[in-house]
């Protein structure tokens, strides 16, 4: 806990020095924030300095989940100090949305915000993305804190393949990646027109699936300019991808990424749904193309382009909008709610359920069919042509179940607290999936603050669990996890 309030501290010096450099009247509420994190942090790690440095997977559980809400509660200081968000819901919602790369806010107005606020908002995304305790790893072994129990409890989808035989060397690794994907998406972004401090947020935000957007309109507001929504939706579809494929293809071992299954459909997915959503796009939309993106290549291309991007902002769980689609047509809204449960690749920095588990949920679910017939036979489910234990399917389809059961219990609480049937089923399925935008009154173009305070803390409390793939926080509200065995 020590260490991540120390590294949330640096981080929001960076945020101060932005906000000195733009003399925005934030800088001294963002740099006493920092002073308070680090202040506390360092006290913890003295404090537990002769303390036996010994993580089990019952501490990994603990540690990860703890970590997340004690970053979230030091990250909302800079909003509370510098009066950018006085009120402390708002400020928790706005900060564990950020570090859950949800993107969902309860700003109205984001550009009257200063320019400090706006990196920090950015950079927690960026932190939440590949993983507080991920980045931690790459440190512990500095403590003499073994890392792997942490890395299988955070690492994001339902696998953590690791790349090096050192835990600490994976996460350096792909570290690496994030990083060289955030520069060089930054670079792209100034060259094809965002001034730098644009460039910057919305790399963050892109490369961490998160959503966060120094605009009002997010995404919309660069309509005119096709170039820069290509170059998102570029880094949305790598962001989205597993993270491994990109060491192996940096590697040369492009045939192991092509053949990789979940790859495949990921971009099979995207690749049909995009080219579906266009075709209606352009022949059924209640907004006429012409009327949110003037001067630019024409109808079918505009059809195409906000598609392809709405489709990979959810399928991403990225959550940037280029367009209301949910005024499109009543089968478009139904439509990309559903991308809303698909979700991204493991591996990635995407929320969702993943696109490996609906595979091998598929799998298994057509297999039953030669198992009804053939009693005796034992027919495993394959994925990329090795055999899948079967406890990992079970495991698989436990998840899926809980999910949707949390998604309903979800809706249901919102629907108490007052929302209307679309908004609360579309708050819950946005909360959980970390997808950010809704429908109802929670549409692209709207935000959460109309939502009760409890709607809140509620919907926060969802944006946590759908981050830490549900088993790492829940398992903390059974009893059996606290019995000493």
């Amino acid at each position: 806990m020590g260490l991540l309030l120390l590294f949330n501290g640096l981080f929001m010096l960076v945020a101060a020095v932005v906000s000195g450099v733009y003399k925005d009247g934030a800088t001294l509420g963002i740099t006493l924030a920092s002073i308070t994190s680090m202040f506390i942090g360092t006290f913890l790690m003295f404090y537990t300095r002769g303390h036996k440095k010994e993580v089990k997977r019952k501490e990994g559980y603990i540690i990860v989940t703890f970590g997340w809400v004690v970053m979230s509660i030091s990250g909302m200081l800079p909003y509370l100090f510098s009066g950018a968000i006085p009120d402390v819901t708002n400020a928790f919602f706005e900060t564990i949305s950020g570090y859950t790369t949800t993107g969902a806010s309860i700003l109205d107005d984001i550009e009257a915000m200063p320019e400090g606020i706006l990196i920090w908002r950015s950079i927690t995304h960026w932190i939440g993305g590949m993983g507080i305790i991920v980045l931690a790893i790459a440190i512990l072994p500095l403590l003499g804190i073994g890392g792997m129990q942490l890395f299988s409890a955070e690492a994001p989808g339902p696998n953590a393949d690791k790349l090096h035989p050192r835990i600490t060397d994976t996460a350096k690794r792909l570290w690496y990646i994030y990083v060289g994907y955030t520069v060089a998406e930054t670079i792209l972004l100034k060259l094809a027109g965002m001034s730098f401090f644009d460039a910057v947020n919305h790399s963050l935000s892109t490369l961490s699936t998160g959503g966060f957007s120094t605009k009002n309109a997010s995404l919309a507001y660069w309509n005119d300019s096709p170039l820069i929504q290509y170059i998102i939706i570029l880094f949305m579809f790598l962001a989205g991808s597993n993270f491994v494929l990109s060491y192996f293809a940096f590697k040369g071992k492009i045939q192991r990424v092509l053949k990789d299954e979940e790859f495949k459909f990921y971009s099979i997915f995207i690749a049909v749904f995009s080219v579906l959503a266009a075709f209606v796009i352009y022949y059924q939309a209640n907004v006429p193309v012409s009327e949110y993106h003037p001067k630019v290549l024409g109808a079918a291309e505009s059809s195409f382009r906000h598609s392809l991007f709405q489709v990979i902002a959810v399928i991403t769980t990225t959550g940037f909008v280029s367009a209301d689609f949910t005024n499109w047509t009543p089968f478009l809204t139904i439509f990309f709610f559903g991308l809303m449960f698909l979700g991204g690749s493991a591996g990635s920095t995407a929320g969702g359920i993943k696109v490996m588990r609906h595979l091998l949920i598929i799998k298994n679910g057509l297999l039953e069919f030669k198992r009804t017939l053939h009693i005796n036979a034992i027919i495993p489910v394959r994925y990329n042509d090795k055999t899948i234990k079967e406890h990992f399917v079970y495991n698989i389809i436990a998840f899926f179940v809980l999910y949707m059961l949390l998604f309903i219990i979800g809706a249901l609480v919102l629907g108490a607290m007052g929302l209307d049937f679309v908004s609360a089923v579309g708050g819950a399925a946005t909360s959980l999936g970390n997808v950010g935008p809704g429908l109802g009154d929670l549409n692209p173009l709207s935000n959460f603050n109309g939502l009760p305070a409890l709607g809140k803390w509620w919907c926060g409390f969802l944006m946590l669990v759908g981050r830490l793939e549900l088993f790492t926080v829940l398992i903390l509200f059974t009893p059996y996890f606290w019995k000493k065995t």
